[in-house]
């Protein structure tokens, strides 16, 4: 394992404990207050502005104009499908359904990376991929009622998409961030993002009743633009830096858990075996999928 590996690990798994608190947060937002296209339309305009800052005057790397296409298609997925199929999903459907169809991402990624990364596929990246889907559907299904009736249908199936073209991101940006430091990905990414987004969502935003929104909206949404989006997007691509799509998706499997644990932490629910049966299986599937591989030795002739 690299050395930068650990620290690259380690922004993974804080990145997913954002994102696993995201789906409560979010949800609580929506349709009540803010709707889908306004939530986009602010954290990505945000970002953009704070990644294109923060790049221009401390790095202020340039991007050859091939690589700039290639960031304008993966802005496409990791941005605008990725965030309005997420949001628009999760405003139809409920946090579990969402969770329980985003598990399925490390099964996109793995397959993906073996065609077109040519990562290659061992029996304990299959194993890892296969127990942490395990554990955290385990845990989904026993946290609530999964419903996937004919009024969420939408729903389920906006966040399949979600699912799949955050997979198709990671896939894409793996090969830039190899020539690129992260922040300067970022800023490219959303600044074409804002692109896409803007058009589409400015007619809900201008429709919004800003002025009844409460403090307490303004601080989920606070939540939603800093941490969400800004610093787990860059730990994200920080990782995804440092060690294969495979191993930084695999990560996803600790978000039922971590939703979980702060339920008990904060009393809306109480532990349970199944709790332990599931974090069990999710540390195992994440340990084999990230586990460093073995360099062979080979064998020396001895006279």
């Amino acid at each position: 394992m690299k050395k930068s590996a650990p620290p690259a690990l380690l922004a993974a798994f804080v990145a997913n404990l954002i994102y696993g608190l995201n789906y409560v947060i979010a949800k609580g937002i929506m349709p009540d207050y803010l709707q889908p296209r306004s939530i986009i339309l602010l954290r990505v305009t945000a970002a953009a502005l704070v990644f294109g800052l923060i790049s221009h005057f401390a790095y202020h790397e340039k991007v050859s104009r091939n690589d700039l296409l290639r960031l304008a298609v993966a802005a496409v997925f990791g941005v605008a499908m990725n965030q309005l199929m997420f949001f628009e999903g999760l405003n139809l459907t409920t946090p579990i359904n969402a969770s329980i169809i985003m598990v399925g991402v490390p099964i996109i990624v793995l397959g993906l990376s073996a065609v077109f990364l040519k990562e290659k596929l061992t029996i304990f990246k299959l194993a890892g991929v296969l127990l942490g889907f395990s554990g955290a559907a385990f845990l989904i299904l026993n946290s609530g009622s999964v419903s996937f009736a004919s009024g969420k249908f939408t729903g389920n199936l906006l966040i399949l998409g979600n699912a799949t073209s955050y997979a198709i991101y990671l896939i894409l940006i793996k090969p830039l961030l190899a020539k690129y430091k992260p922040m300067t990905i970022m800023r490219w990414v959303f600044f074409f993002g804002a692109l896409y987004v803007i058009p589409i969502s400015m007619k809900k935003a201008l429709a919004e009743n800003w002025a009844v929104i409460p403090l307490q909206i303004w601080m989920s949404v606070a939540y939603v633009i800093v941490f969400t989006t800004i610093i787990a997007y860059f730990l994200n691509n920080y990782s995804l830096s440092h060690v294969t799509p495979s191993a930084n998706s695999a990560f996803i499997y600790t978000q039922p858990l971590i939703a979980t644990s702060v339920s008990v932490i904060i009393g809306q629910d109480t532990p349970r075996i199944i709790h332990l049966i599931a974090a069990l299986l999710i540390f195992a599937g994440v340990y084999l999928v990230t586990r460093p591989q073995r360099k062979k030795i080979p064998w020396q002739n001895v006279r």
